[in-house]
Protein backbone atom coordinates (compact mmCIF):
# COMPACT_ATOMS: atom_id res chain seq x y z
CA UNK A 1 0.00 0.00 0.00
CA UNK A 2 1.28 3.45 -0.95
CA UNK A 3 1.94 5.57 2.14
CA UNK A 4 1.60 9.32 1.68
CA UNK A 5 3.56 11.92 3.63
CA UNK A 6 0.29 12.82 5.35
CA UNK A 7 -0.12 9.23 6.61
CA UNK A 8 3.53 9.13 7.67
CA UNK A 9 3.06 12.47 9.41
CA UNK A 10 0.07 11.18 11.35
CA UNK A 11 2.09 8.13 12.41
CA UNK A 12 4.99 10.30 13.56
CA UNK A 13 2.68 12.73 15.40
CA UNK A 14 1.68 9.87 17.67
CA UNK A 15 5.24 9.45 18.97
CA UNK A 16 6.79 12.94 18.74
CA UNK A 17 6.82 15.41 21.62
CA UNK A 18 3.39 17.12 21.46
CA UNK A 19 4.73 20.39 22.89
CA UNK A 20 7.50 20.61 20.30
CA UNK A 21 5.07 19.66 17.55
CA UNK A 22 2.59 22.34 18.64
CA UNK A 23 5.36 24.97 18.80
CA UNK A 24 6.61 23.97 15.34
CA UNK A 25 3.15 24.16 13.78
CA UNK A 26 2.51 27.53 15.42
CA UNK A 27 5.72 28.91 13.91
CA UNK A 28 4.80 27.58 10.46
CA UNK A 29 1.29 29.01 10.74
CA UNK A 30 2.83 32.38 11.68
CA UNK A 31 4.97 32.26 8.49
CA UNK A 32 8.25 32.04 10.40
CA UNK A 33 11.20 30.36 8.69
CA UNK A 34 12.30 26.99 10.04
CA UNK A 35 16.11 26.80 10.18
CA UNK A 36 18.40 23.73 10.06
CA UNK A 37 19.09 23.64 13.82
CA UNK A 38 15.44 24.08 14.74
CA UNK A 39 13.37 21.11 15.85
CA UNK A 40 11.14 19.77 13.07
CA UNK A 41 8.95 16.66 12.60
CA UNK A 42 10.69 13.83 10.78
CA UNK A 43 7.95 13.79 8.13
CA UNK A 44 8.63 17.48 7.43
CA UNK A 45 12.36 16.71 7.09
CA UNK A 46 11.64 13.78 4.74
CA UNK A 47 9.27 15.80 2.58
CA UNK A 48 11.75 18.63 2.21
CA UNK A 49 14.67 16.31 1.50
CA UNK A 50 12.65 14.61 -1.24
CA UNK A 51 11.43 17.85 -2.79
CA UNK A 52 14.69 19.82 -2.64
CA UNK A 53 16.85 16.93 -3.86
CA UNK A 54 14.48 16.24 -6.76
CA UNK A 55 14.59 19.93 -7.60
CA UNK A 56 18.41 19.79 -7.56
CA UNK A 57 18.41 16.66 -9.75
CA UNK A 58 16.12 18.43 -12.24
CA UNK A 59 18.51 21.38 -12.52
CA UNK A 60 21.47 19.09 -13.19
CA UNK A 61 19.70 16.75 -15.63
CA UNK A 62 18.17 19.84 -17.24
CA UNK A 63 21.61 20.85 -18.50
CA UNK A 64 21.62 17.88 -20.89
CA UNK A 65 18.87 18.78 -23.41
CA UNK A 66 20.53 22.15 -24.07
CA UNK A 67 24.17 21.18 -23.64
CA UNK A 68 24.37 19.38 -26.98
CA UNK A 69 23.21 22.55 -28.77
CA UNK A 70 26.04 24.76 -27.49
CA UNK A 71 28.33 23.80 -30.38
CA UNK A 72 25.44 24.09 -32.87
CA UNK A 73 24.04 27.46 -31.80
CA UNK A 74 23.42 29.63 -34.89
CA UNK A 75 25.63 32.55 -33.81
CA UNK A 76 28.38 33.43 -31.35
CA UNK A 77 25.87 35.52 -29.38
CA UNK A 78 23.48 32.58 -29.07
CA UNK A 79 26.35 30.32 -28.05
CA UNK A 80 27.46 32.70 -25.27
CA UNK A 81 23.90 33.05 -23.96
CA UNK A 82 23.33 29.29 -23.97
CA UNK A 83 26.66 28.68 -22.22
CA UNK A 84 25.67 31.15 -19.52
CA UNK A 85 22.29 29.50 -19.12
CA UNK A 86 23.68 25.97 -18.78
CA UNK A 87 26.23 27.28 -16.26
CA UNK A 88 23.37 28.84 -14.28
CA UNK A 89 21.56 25.49 -14.15
CA UNK A 90 24.67 23.86 -12.67
CA UNK A 91 24.80 26.59 -10.04
CA UNK A 92 21.13 26.08 -9.18
CA UNK A 93 21.77 22.40 -8.63
CA UNK A 94 24.65 23.19 -6.28
CA UNK A 95 22.59 25.71 -4.24
CA UNK A 96 19.81 23.17 -3.86
CA UNK A 97 22.05 20.22 -2.96
CA UNK A 98 23.59 22.47 -0.29
CA UNK A 99 20.14 23.37 1.04
CA UNK A 100 19.12 19.70 1.13
CA UNK A 101 22.33 18.75 2.95
CA UNK A 102 21.30 20.98 5.87
CA UNK A 103 18.50 18.46 6.49
CA UNK A 104 21.01 15.69 7.21
CA UNK A 105 21.35 13.83 3.90
CA UNK A 106 24.72 13.96 2.14
CA UNK A 107 25.14 14.99 -1.47
CA UNK A 108 26.63 11.60 -2.26
CA UNK A 109 23.50 9.87 -0.92
CA UNK A 110 21.24 12.10 -2.99
CA UNK A 111 23.23 11.55 -6.18
CA UNK A 112 23.36 7.80 -5.59
CA UNK A 113 19.57 7.82 -5.27
CA UNK A 114 19.33 9.64 -8.60
CA UNK A 115 21.69 7.28 -10.40
CA UNK A 116 20.00 4.17 -8.98
CA UNK A 117 16.55 5.37 -10.03
CA UNK A 118 15.25 5.75 -6.46
CA UNK A 119 14.98 9.54 -6.79
CA UNK A 120 13.08 11.32 -9.54
CA UNK A 121 13.58 14.53 -11.48
CA UNK A 122 11.30 16.61 -13.69
CA UNK A 123 9.74 14.49 -16.45
CA UNK A 124 10.23 17.33 -18.96
CA UNK A 125 13.91 16.49 -19.36
CA UNK A 126 13.17 13.05 -20.77
CA UNK A 127 12.09 14.58 -24.09
CA UNK A 128 14.59 15.18 -26.94
CA UNK A 129 15.67 18.55 -28.38
CA UNK A 130 15.31 17.98 -32.13
CA UNK A 131 15.86 21.50 -33.53
CA UNK A 132 17.19 24.89 -32.47
CA UNK A 133 13.56 25.99 -31.96
CA UNK A 134 13.39 23.49 -29.10
CA UNK A 135 15.95 25.60 -27.23
CA UNK A 136 13.62 28.56 -27.58
CA UNK A 137 10.61 26.48 -26.49
CA UNK A 138 12.49 25.17 -23.44
CA UNK A 139 13.41 28.69 -22.34
CA UNK A 140 9.93 30.07 -22.97
CA UNK A 141 7.75 27.17 -21.79
CA UNK A 142 9.85 24.96 -19.53
CA UNK A 143 11.59 27.78 -17.70
CA UNK A 144 8.31 29.70 -17.70
CA UNK A 145 6.64 26.76 -15.93
CA UNK A 146 9.63 26.49 -13.59
CA UNK A 147 9.27 30.16 -12.60
CA UNK A 148 5.57 29.63 -11.95
CA UNK A 149 6.49 26.77 -9.60
CA UNK A 150 9.45 28.46 -8.00
CA UNK A 151 8.37 32.03 -7.24
CA UNK A 152 6.07 30.83 -4.39
CA UNK A 153 9.02 28.80 -3.03
CA UNK A 154 10.72 32.08 -2.09
CA UNK A 155 8.16 32.07 0.74
CA UNK A 156 8.43 28.37 1.58
CA UNK A 157 8.67 27.61 5.29
CA UNK A 158 12.21 26.20 5.24
CA UNK A 159 14.70 29.07 5.36
CA UNK A 160 17.65 27.67 3.35
CA UNK A 161 15.31 26.60 0.52
CA UNK A 162 13.51 29.95 0.43
CA UNK A 163 16.77 31.91 0.32
CA UNK A 164 18.24 29.73 -2.42
CA UNK A 165 15.14 30.34 -4.53
CA UNK A 166 15.61 34.12 -4.56
CA UNK A 167 18.67 33.91 -6.79
CA UNK A 168 17.36 30.92 -8.74
CA UNK A 169 14.19 32.80 -9.69
CA UNK A 170 16.12 35.87 -10.85
CA UNK A 171 18.23 33.71 -13.16
CA UNK A 172 15.26 31.67 -14.37
CA UNK A 173 13.60 34.93 -15.45
CA UNK A 174 16.58 35.56 -17.73
CA UNK A 175 16.25 32.03 -19.10
CA UNK A 176 12.57 32.52 -19.90
CA UNK A 177 13.26 35.80 -21.69
CA UNK A 178 16.07 34.37 -23.81
CA UNK A 179 13.81 31.49 -24.86
CA UNK A 180 10.98 33.81 -25.84
CA UNK A 181 13.43 36.00 -27.76
CA UNK A 182 14.55 32.96 -29.78
CA UNK A 183 10.91 32.21 -30.61
CA UNK A 184 10.32 35.86 -31.59
CA UNK A 185 13.28 35.77 -33.96
CA UNK A 186 12.13 32.52 -35.55
CA UNK A 187 8.54 33.68 -35.93
CA UNK A 188 9.76 36.88 -37.60
CA UNK A 189 12.05 34.91 -39.94
CA UNK A 190 11.34 32.67 -42.88
CA UNK A 191 8.26 30.50 -43.31
CA UNK A 192 10.38 27.43 -42.53
CA UNK A 193 11.65 29.02 -39.31
CA UNK A 194 8.11 29.84 -38.18
CA UNK A 195 7.00 26.28 -38.95
CA UNK A 196 9.92 25.05 -36.84
CA UNK A 197 8.78 27.28 -33.97
CA UNK A 198 5.22 25.97 -34.25
CA UNK A 199 6.47 22.37 -34.29
CA UNK A 200 8.50 23.02 -31.11
CA UNK A 201 5.41 24.50 -29.40
CA UNK A 202 3.36 21.48 -30.48
CA UNK A 203 5.82 19.07 -28.91
CA UNK A 204 6.62 20.97 -25.69
CA UNK A 205 3.21 22.36 -24.71
CA UNK A 206 1.74 19.29 -23.02
CA UNK A 207 4.98 18.17 -21.31
CA UNK A 208 5.21 21.72 -19.91
CA UNK A 209 1.75 21.39 -18.35
CA UNK A 210 2.85 18.08 -16.84
CA UNK A 211 5.66 19.90 -14.99
CA UNK A 212 3.18 21.04 -12.33
CA UNK A 213 2.59 17.44 -11.28
CA UNK A 214 -0.56 15.33 -11.16
CA UNK A 215 -4.04 16.78 -10.57
CA UNK A 216 -4.65 17.87 -7.00
CA UNK A 217 -7.06 14.97 -6.45
CA UNK A 218 -4.28 12.51 -7.35
CA UNK A 219 -1.40 14.29 -5.59
CA UNK A 220 -0.93 12.45 -2.26
CA UNK A 221 1.47 14.94 -0.66
CA UNK A 222 -0.05 18.29 -1.67
CA UNK A 223 -2.38 18.69 1.32
CA UNK A 224 0.38 18.17 3.88
CA UNK A 225 2.86 20.35 1.96
CA UNK A 226 0.30 23.16 1.86
CA UNK A 227 -0.35 22.80 5.59
CA UNK A 228 3.35 23.02 6.34
CA UNK A 229 3.71 26.02 4.00
CA UNK A 230 6.25 24.09 1.91
CA UNK A 231 3.95 24.73 -1.04
CA UNK A 232 1.87 27.89 -1.30
CA UNK A 233 -0.29 26.98 -4.30
CA UNK A 234 -1.61 23.65 -5.57
CA UNK A 235 -0.59 21.92 -8.79
CA UNK A 236 -3.84 22.79 -10.53
CA UNK A 237 -3.73 26.43 -9.44
CA UNK A 238 -0.21 26.83 -10.82
CA UNK A 239 -1.09 25.01 -14.05
CA UNK A 240 -4.06 27.35 -14.62
CA UNK A 241 -1.91 30.40 -13.97
CA UNK A 242 0.69 29.17 -16.48
CA UNK A 243 -1.94 28.64 -19.19
CA UNK A 244 -3.49 32.08 -18.57
CA UNK A 245 -0.12 33.83 -18.92
CA UNK A 246 1.35 31.76 -21.77
CA UNK A 247 -1.55 31.62 -24.25
CA UNK A 248 -1.45 35.40 -24.94
CA UNK A 249 2.31 35.11 -25.44
CA UNK A 250 1.77 32.43 -28.08
CA UNK A 251 -0.82 34.62 -29.79
CA UNK A 252 1.64 37.53 -29.83
CA UNK A 253 4.10 35.27 -31.66
CA UNK A 254 1.45 34.24 -34.17
CA UNK A 255 1.59 30.63 -32.96
CA UNK A 256 -1.31 28.31 -32.13
CA UNK A 257 -1.42 26.37 -28.88
CA UNK A 258 -2.00 22.69 -29.77
CA UNK A 259 -5.19 22.28 -27.75
CA UNK A 260 -8.57 22.21 -29.57
CA UNK A 261 -10.34 22.59 -26.22
CA UNK A 262 -8.56 25.86 -25.38
CA UNK A 263 -11.06 28.69 -24.93
CA UNK A 264 -11.36 31.83 -22.83
CA UNK A 265 -14.04 31.47 -20.17
CA UNK A 266 -15.44 34.92 -19.44
CA UNK A 267 -17.38 33.74 -16.39
CA UNK A 268 -14.31 32.18 -14.74
CA UNK A 269 -11.86 34.81 -15.95
CA UNK A 270 -9.53 31.98 -17.02
CA UNK A 271 -8.82 29.80 -20.03
CA UNK A 272 -10.49 26.41 -20.19
CA UNK A 273 -8.09 23.82 -21.58
CA UNK A 274 -7.97 20.13 -22.46
CA UNK A 275 -7.01 17.19 -20.28
CA UNK A 276 -3.33 16.32 -19.96
CA UNK A 277 -2.42 12.77 -21.03
CA UNK A 278 -1.76 11.49 -17.52
CA UNK A 279 -0.90 8.00 -18.78
CA UNK A 280 2.03 9.53 -20.64
CA UNK A 281 2.99 11.53 -17.56
CA UNK A 282 3.14 8.47 -15.30
CA UNK A 283 4.98 6.47 -17.98
CA UNK A 284 7.68 9.15 -18.14
CA UNK A 285 7.84 9.26 -14.32
CA UNK A 286 8.51 5.50 -14.43
CA UNK A 287 11.51 6.15 -16.67
CA UNK A 288 9.84 5.41 -19.99
CA UNK A 289 10.40 8.84 -21.54
CA UNK A 290 11.80 9.06 -25.08
CA UNK A 291 15.37 9.70 -23.91
CA UNK A 292 15.19 8.73 -20.21
CA UNK A 293 17.81 5.99 -20.49
CA UNK A 294 20.19 8.30 -22.37
CA UNK A 295 19.82 11.01 -19.74
CA UNK A 296 20.71 8.68 -16.86
CA UNK A 297 23.56 7.10 -18.81
CA UNK A 298 25.01 10.56 -19.42
CA UNK A 299 24.73 11.49 -15.74
CA UNK A 300 26.36 8.27 -14.53
CA UNK A 301 29.18 8.64 -17.05
CA UNK A 302 29.81 12.26 -16.01
CA UNK A 303 29.86 11.22 -12.34
CA UNK A 304 32.36 8.43 -12.97
CA UNK A 305 34.60 10.53 -15.20
CA UNK A 306 34.61 13.35 -12.65
CA UNK A 307 35.75 11.13 -9.78
CA UNK A 308 39.38 12.27 -10.11
CA UNK A 309 38.32 15.92 -9.73
CA UNK A 310 36.38 15.17 -6.55
CA UNK A 311 39.28 13.12 -5.18
CA UNK A 312 41.77 15.90 -5.95
CA UNK A 313 39.54 18.54 -4.33
CA UNK A 314 39.13 16.38 -1.21
CA UNK A 315 42.88 15.77 -0.98
CA UNK A 316 43.58 19.48 -1.34
CA UNK A 317 41.05 20.32 1.37
CA UNK A 318 42.64 17.79 3.72
CA UNK A 319 46.08 19.22 3.01
CA UNK A 320 44.93 22.78 3.72
CA UNK A 321 43.20 21.67 6.93
CA UNK A 322 46.38 19.92 8.09
CA UNK A 323 48.43 23.07 7.42
CA UNK A 324 45.96 25.17 9.34
CA UNK A 325 46.01 22.75 12.27
CA UNK A 326 49.81 22.76 12.32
Amino acid sequence: MYTTELQKSNQVRAIEDPEKLAAFEARVAADEFIEPKDWMPEAYRRTLTRQISQHAHSEIVGMLPEGNWISRAPSLRRKAILLAKVQDEAGHGLYLYSAAETLGTSREEMIEALHSGKAKYSTIFNYPTLTWADIGAIGWLVDGAAIMNQVPLQRTSYGPYARAMVRVCKEESFHQRQGYEIMMAMCAGTADQKRMAQDALNRWWWPSLMMFGPPDADSPNTAQSMRWRIKRETNDELRQKFVDITVPQAEALGLKVPDPALEWNEARGHYDFGEVDWEEFYAVVRGEGPVAKERMAARREAWEEGAWVRDAAAAYAEKQAAKKAA
